[in-house]
C-alpha cells in the first residue's frame, strides 16, 4: 500500500528555506507533490538551483515586506497559501547570560524569532479568510520551536524566549483562532534538539560540549535535517495529522533536560 500525504499541489510557504532545516523541508514537500515558495531574506544559498521552487525574498522583522512575500507567493505560485512553516530563526553564538545581554541583542532575536512569526501568522490569517475552500480544507501553520523552548538556555535567554512563546502561548492560542478562518485549519509545532545545520555547525565541533548535550538522551546522536522535515511533512498532511491541532511534538531523541555548566563554561 503507497501511502498518500494529501499534499499533492497543496501551496506550502517554508520560510528561512535557505537554511539547513529549511532547505530539507522544501525538498521533502516537493517530493510530495506540493507547491512550494521558499522564502529567504539576505541569502538564497541552494534554493536557486532547485527546481520547481518559487523563491521570494523579504525581511520577517517588516509588515510591509511580510504582507507582501504572501501576496507574491499567492501569484507567482497560483493561489494563496494553504500551509505555513514558520522555521526561519537566529540563533546568536555569544553566550550572553540575561545580566549581560545587551538590548540590542535581545530587541533583534525577539524582532526576527518572534515578531516575525506574528507578521506571517496575522498575513496568512487574513489571506486564509478570502481563500477558495480547498485551500482551506488543508490549512495549517507549524512553527519549528526547540528544546531551548522546553528546557531553557543559558547564554540563550533571548532564543529560548522565542520558541517558548511559539511552543505554547502562539500554538495554543491560535489553534482556537484559525477555524475561523478556515474550520479544518490546525496549527503545531515540531521542536528539535541539536540539529547538525551551518547554524550549528561550530558549536557542535566541541566534542566535550555534544556529549554535555547528549547526556540526557537516550537516542545518543544529533538530529539530521531530514529527521525534522519529516516530521514536518507528517504534522502538515491533512491525511496522516488532520485530527491533530495544538500539539508540540518534540524531535530530540527522548532528552530529558539539560546538564548545568560550570560557572564560565557553556
Amino acid at each position: 500500500m503507497s501511502l498518500d500525504f494529501g499534499l499533492s499541489n497543496v501551496h506550502v510557504l517554508i520560510t528561512g528555506a535557505a537554511g539547513g532545516i529549511g532547505l530539507e523541508t522544501v525538498k521533502t514537500f516537493r517530493q510530495l507533490g506540493a507547491k512550494v515558495t521558499a522564502h529567504y531574506n539576505t541569502n538564497i544559498g541552494e534554493l536557486r538551483h532547485l527546481e520547481g521552487v518559487v523563491t521570494v525574498q523579504a525581511d520577517v522583522r517588516d509588515e510591509d515586506s511580510v504582507t507582501n512575500l504572501l501576496h507574491e507567493a499567492a501569484e507567482k505560485n497560483n493561489g494563496p497559501v494553504s500551509i505555513l512553516v514558520v522555521n526561519h530563526g537566529i540563533w546568536p553564538t555569544n553566550n550572553a547570560p540575561i545580566a549581560d545581554m545587551d538590548l540590542k541583542q535581545w530587541q533583534n532575536t525577539l524582532d526576527v524569532n518572534l515578531t516575525g512569526p506574528f507578521l506571517l501568522c496575522r498575513a496568512y490569517l487574513r489571506a486564509l479568510r478570502h481563500a477558495p475552500d480547498p485551500v482551506k480544507d488543508t490549512a495549517n501553520i507549524i512553527f519549528i520551536g526547540s528544546t531551548a523552548g522546553k528546557f531553557g538556555e543559558a547564554g540563550h535567554g533571548d532564543y529560548a524566549a522565542c520558541k517558548s512563546a511559539l511552543m505554547y502561548g502562539l500554538t495554543l492560542t491560535l489553534k482556537n483562532e484559525i477555524v475561523a478562518c478556515a474550520p479544518k485549519g490546525r496549527v503545531n509545532t515540531v521542536s528539535p534538539g541539536w540539529v547538525a545545520t551551518p547554524m550549528a555547525e561550530e558549536t557542535l565541533k566541541d566534542r566535550r560540549f555534544v556529549e554535555r548535550a547528549l547526556a540526557t538522551t537516550p537516542v545518543k546522536k544529533v538530529a539530521v535535517p531530514a529527521d525534522v522535515a519529516r516530521q514536518v511533512a507528517v504534522v502538515a498532511s491533512p491525511v496522516l495529522s488532520g485530527h491533530v491541532s495544538g500539539v508540540n511534538l518534540m524531535v530530540d531523541g527522548g532528552m530529558e533536560g539539560r546538564l548545568l555548566f560550570p560557572p564560565g563554561e557553556q
